[in-house]
């Protein structure tokens, strides 16, 4: 039985079935958010950390959610910030067309868990690259096809500086490509 987002909110909002709904939060929403911190942080160990402290993150502020949008949303806001406050902790961000772009294809291409090819570990070397909101962007856009809408709920910008940002994320992703070949 698939239980649906509601009743995950129903034993979320009651003390003694809390942490069973909590549960099924987890089980729920655990793979989808780690490919969407996976696309950001592009490391699969990275990920999983990332993913855990999103989790706890949302158990500490459960009695925060405002219902405003739905769980799902909730979740990715919290892991895109984690992942980014993660990336800027660790320096990872950097402009395109440093060395950092072939280490990041050596070690996408050298990971069992990425099953692409050369070409998908170069984009993502690409976006690894990028400036860290037209990177958040371009992932949830191009990899996860959300739309402007969702993804201005989930960064709260507004879609008119989401498409720019997309915009100028593609440009400098072609760019690369280009001085690559």
């Amino acid at each position: 039985m698939k239980i649906d987002e509601e009743q995950i909110l129903k034993l979320l909002g009651d003390a003694s079935s809390c942490k069973q709904g909590f549960s099924l939060l987890v089980a729920r929403y655990s793979e989808p958010l780690y490919w969407k911190i996976r696309h950001v942080v592009l490391d699969h160990d990275d990920a999983d950390d990332i993913l855990q402290n999103t989790f706890l993150k949302a158990w500490n502020n459960l009695d925060r959610f405002e219902g405003r949008s739905s769980l799902l949303t909730w979740l990715y806001r919290i892991a895109y910030n984690e992942a980014l406050d993660f990336l800027r902790r660790q320096k990872k961000f950097s402009t395109i067309g440093n060395s950092m772009d072939e280490s990041v294809a050596e070690r996408l291409l050298a990971d069992e868990y990425f099953d692409g090819d050369e070409t998908q570990a170069r984009l993502q070397a690409a976006v690894a690259g990028l400036p860290e909101v037209q990177r958040a962007v371009f992932t949830m856009r191009y990899f996860e096809e959300m739309k402007y809408s969702q993804i201005s709920q989930i960064l709260g910008t507004s879609e008119g500086a989401l498409k720019a940002s997309y915009h100028l994320a593609v440009k400098k992703i072609v760019d690369y490509f280009h001085m690559k070949d």
